[in-house]
């Protein structure tokens, strides 16, 4: 996340410089301020009280996983029996995704039967670029809702996304949350230990007086560098001249020579 906020604000800083980018150089530094509030998160590990919890966060990406198949898998049913020959992708997207999402909080299709829809919100052949296409016509020119599939469809969809897979988060939380309430006091110093380690491994400046600190350690770098090569170098020629005046030994009797 470190490498991912400063590579955006580059490019975001980049962008806002010049004319023609300025807006999407904005639209960078706003995604790039909410990957800073998720990395600042981390502080808060230092907090007997708050860092634990931080742990139950990380199951809902796991929930996540369970929740994208049943979403994909409604919708995708649901565009493809209801939408044809769709050329555009934002809408397909929107159908097969984005609706299907909404779904779970309370927002209730209204394109699946007769019942609430209206033919003036959607595009006959799909040419208005602010208006979804209309579901498939029939012989009289009507959309063809065949609700004994998308009711049952939508009815099943509720059934495992709203019901099961909520109540199973839920569920999760409420385990990983007695989990960590029986260790936080260990958590907590494992989590203090290893932010203290990080912030005394970094450069004390901030991003970016941090290229001071840089240049520092690799002129730093390379003078230890450089005398490493000077102390082997002098090593080794000190090494051949003992070996060429070495003093050789010879025992004659009960006399010694010393003969170099």
């Amino acid at each position: 996340m470190d490498i991912l906020s400063i590579l955006l604000f580059c490019i975001g800083l980049v962008f806002r410089l010049t004319t023609k980018l300025f807006y999407p150089g904005k639209i960078i530094l706003c995604i790039d301020f909410v990957v800073f509030c998720l990395r600042l998160m981390a502080i808060f590990t230092i907090s007997q009280t708050l860092g634990p919890k931080i742990i139950i966060m990380m199951d809902i990406f796991f929930f996540m996983f369970l929740l994208s198949i049943w979403v994909m898998a409604y919708g995708v049913a649901k565009q493809g029996i209801l939408i044809q020959n769709d050329n555009r992708l934002d809408w397909i997207i929107r159908g097969a995704v984005y609706e299907p999402y909404l779904i779970i909080f309370g927002n209730f299709p209204e394109n699946i039967d007769n019942a609430g829809f209206n033919i003036n919100s959607c595009s006959m052949n799909g040419t208005d670029p602010m208006k979804p296409k209309c579901p498939v016509l029939n012989e009289n020119q009507m959309p063809a809702f065949p609700e004994w599939l998308t009711i049952i469809m939508l009815c099943v969809y509720l059934l495992f996304a709203n019901i099961l897979l909520l109540n199973l988060l839920i569920a999760i939380f409420n385990y990983t949350f007695q989990e960590i309430h029986e260790n936080t006091d260990r958590i907590w110093k494992f989590q203090r230990y290893q932010l203290i380690k990080e912030y005394h491994s970094r450069p004390s400046p901030p991003p970016p007086f941090i290229i001071v600190k840089v240049l520092f350690i690799m002129i730093k770098s390379n003078c230890y560098f450089v005398i490493c090569r000077i102390r082997l170098h002098n090593k080794s020629i000190l090494s051949e001249n003992v070996m060429i005046f070495k003093p050789v030994i010879k025992t004659y009797g009960f006399g010694v020579i010393v003969s170099v």
